[in-house]
């Protein structure tokens, strides 16, 4: 295995790492004031949207881009360093278009989609002219098995008629969300994995109704607002199946190994974001007559989440790596190892941040109350810990030989 960088992608890397420092960062204050706060749209976003595409550092997370699509088509790899940096505020993917549900929606309508659907939906994905969802989540059903999910899509003439709720659909409260991409039973006798569909329903459809906005644990997604729906009798034209009919959660394997990676890469950008304020706060801080950083408690949590921060990074680039290399093989073992490993590593890190910080590390003044609550949804979303855990034992392999029989046991005891 190889993580080194070819010269072009670290001199994208380091491009982007100075665009953060200089245009990104310096405006995080006024980002939270105006958008947190005062809950308007940053009036800056499109600025430096526009300075990040004239610099050639747009659709960095898509490997998969068409000749006539803007983006610089790093590999998995080459992307994760990126997304490290990106993901130290949570608003800095979006002034690169990588952020989600974006980019697995763009990833999915890339593999799927037709030419017109490609024409209709994805370009403007990819220009950030609009924004999009994925509704796939039920609030009356058990969603961690997918194959629960009721809401209904059946055919009348040349329409697709949808009936359901959904919830956390992440993006979907955006105020320039324009479509959502709905999943679906279309064909009950299916079996167990062919019963689904997608279906891509615009905003205003008549009968698709925005329930609420939705906060996880306190926490509020500001860059991609998550909302709950109800389709009620929707109607759309059978041109808007996404993919093939029954062929729904093949195709969401598409949107899912990204969205879990990307998700995971970002991770780490927060745990290094809140490691270094955990320096500078035990440094700066007195108890009992001395700097907690003096503690052995404090810096035993130091150094291990130094080293928990640098092991799951390595097991990020392995499955980047390995998705990039081995693209016709089976790689979601590893994803899924990631998957579970990289959020329990960030909440076991901000868990110890708020301890550390005292009561300012559960406000707002700092962003380890944001990386927490992120930690603990991506222990839910994309697939619970549960479920992740369940698959990779499944293929654990089995020994061919009985204890007793076993190569490193000695018969009688050691």
């Amino acid at each position: 295995m190889d993580f080194n960088l070819s010269p072009e992608a670290d001199e994208i890397r380091l491009r982007a790492e100075g665009f953060f420092s200089q245009e990104i960062l310096p405006r995080h204050r006024e980002w939270i004031q105006t958008v947190c706060h005062e809950r308007k749209p940053a009036p800056f976003i499109e600025e430096l949207q526009g300075k990040a595409k004239e610099q050639g550092l747009w659709n960095l997370a898509l490997p998969q881009l068409a000749d006539d699509e803007p983006g610089t088509r790093l590999t998995n790899l080459e992307f994760a360093p990126i997304a490290e940096i990106l993901g130290r505020l949570p608003w800095g993917s979006m002034i690169f278009n990588c952020h989600a549900p974006e980019v697995p929606n763009m990833a999915m309508l890339q593999a799927l989609a037709t030419p017109e659907q490609k024409e209709k939906w994805l370009r403007p994905l990819l220009n950030s002219e609009t924004r999009s969802s994925f509704a796939m989540t039920e609030p009356d059903v058990a969603s961690s098995d997918a194959t629960n999910i009721a809401t209904t899509i059946h055919e009348e003439g040349d329409e697709l008629v949808l009936n359901g709720r959904k919830w956390f659909a992440t993006g979907g409260a955006h105020p320039d969300c324009s479509f959502l991409i709905v999943m679906g039973i279309s064909d009950p006798d299916g079996g167990r994995t062919g019963q689904h569909s997608m279906v891509i329903v615009p905003m205003g459809t008549p009968g698709l109704t925005l329930v609420r906005e939705l906060r996880f644990m306190g926490w509020e997604d500001f860059v991609a607002p998550i909302g709950e729906f109800e389709l009620k009798n929707v109607r759309v034209p059978k041109s808007n199946l996404l993919g093939e009919k029954g062929q729904g959660f093949k195709g969401a394997q598409v949107r899912l190994g990204p969205a879990r990676i990307h998700h995971a890469m970002r991770c780490i950008g927060m745990a290094e974001m809140v490691l270094a304020q955990m320096v500078a706060r035990a440094h700066e801080r007195r108890t009992f007559g001395r700097p907690i950083v003096e503690y052995d408690t404090v810096q035993k949590w130091i150094a291990e989440a130094r080293i928990d921060i640098d092991l799951n990074r390595l097991f990020i680039h392995k499955a980047a790596w390995l998705l990039d290399t081995s693209p016709d093989r089976n790689t979601w073992r590893i994803v899924s190892q990631v998957k579970v490993s990289v959020p329990r590593m960030l909440q076991k890190v901000t868990d110890r941040a708020v301890q550390l910080f005292g009561a300012m590390g559960g406000t707002d003044d700092t962003l380890i109350h944001h990386a927490h609550s992120y930690a603990r949804w991506f222990r839910i979303g994309d697939g619970p810990d549960e479920v992740h855990l369940r698959q990779i034992f499944k293929t654990e392999p089995v020994p061919e030989w009985k204890i007793a029989d076993c190569p490193y046991v000695a018969p009688g005891g050691f």
